[in-house]
C-alpha cells in the first residue's frame, strides 16, 4: 500500500490541494451571496453589470442597465433594445475560483503564485466584461446565432483563455515546471 501512496502522491497531492482549494472558495463565495438580502443583487455582479454598460457605451452612448429587482439580474439594452441579462453566473467568480483552484493545486514558490492568482483572476475579470460587451453587440447583429454565440464561442472563449493561463502557469512557474527544467 506504501508503494501505491509512493508512486501517486504527486497526483494525490494535486488532487487534494485543488479539491480543497476549490470547495473553499466555492464556501467563501456562497457565504458572500448569502448576505445580500432577498432583494438584493450580489455586488460582483453588479459591478460587472456596471462595467459591461461603460465598454458598450464606447459603441453606443444610450446604453445602459436596468436591475431587475424580484428576479435579481440585470437587463441590459443597447441601441434601444433589451438584448440580454447579466445574473450571477456571469461574473466569472466561478471561472476565477477553478483558475485559482488549479494554480493552487500546481503551486510554485509563493510570491509568483499570489501574483499569478491575482493577475490572472484580474485578466479573466475584466476579459469577461469584454466578452459580454461583445456577446450583446454580436447579439443585436446576429439575433439568429444567440445560441451559438451565448453557449459555445463565448464558453470556448472564457475558459480557453483559463486554460492557456493553466499551461503557462505549468510550464513556466510551478513546481512542476522547475523540477523538468533541471
Amino acid at each position: 500500500m506504501k508503494n501505491y501512496f509512493t508512486l501517486y502522491k504527486p497526483f494525490l497531492l494535486f488532487l487534494a490541494k485543488f479539491f480543497l482549494t476549490y470547495l473553499l472558495l466555492t464556501l467563501v463565495y456562497q457565504y458572500y451571496l448569502s448576505s445580500f438580502a432577498e432583494n438584493k443583487t450580489d455586488a460582483i455582479t453588479s459591478n460587472v453589470a456596471g462595467l459591461t454598460e461603460q465598454v458598450l457605451k464606447l459603441s453606443d452612448p444610450n446604453s445602459f442597465t436596468q436591475e431587475e429587482k424580484r428576479q435579481f439580474y440585470f437587463k441590459i439594452f443597447y441601441k434601444k433594445q433589451y438584448i440580454a441579462r447579466v445574473i450571477e453566473g456571469c461574473n466569472a467568480i466561478s471561472v476565477i475560483i477553478l483558475f485559482v483552484s488549479f494554480v493552487v493545486a500546481f503551486s510554485g514558490k509563493w510570491k509568483p503564485t499570489l501574483f499569478f492568482i491575482l493577475g490572472g483572476s484580474l485578466f479573466v475579470y475584466i476579459l469577461n466584461i469584454f466578452r459580454i460587451a461583445l456577446l450583446v453587440i454580436l447579439t443585436y447583429k446576429f439575433p439568429e446565432k444567440e445560441h451559438i454565440l451565448h453557449d459555445v464561442l463565448f464558453p470556448l472563449i472564457i475558459y480557453g483563455t483559463v486554460f492557456i493561463l493553466w499551461v503557462f502557469w505549468v510550464n513556466k512557474f510551478s513546481k512542476y515546471a522547475s523540477k523538468t527544467a533541471k
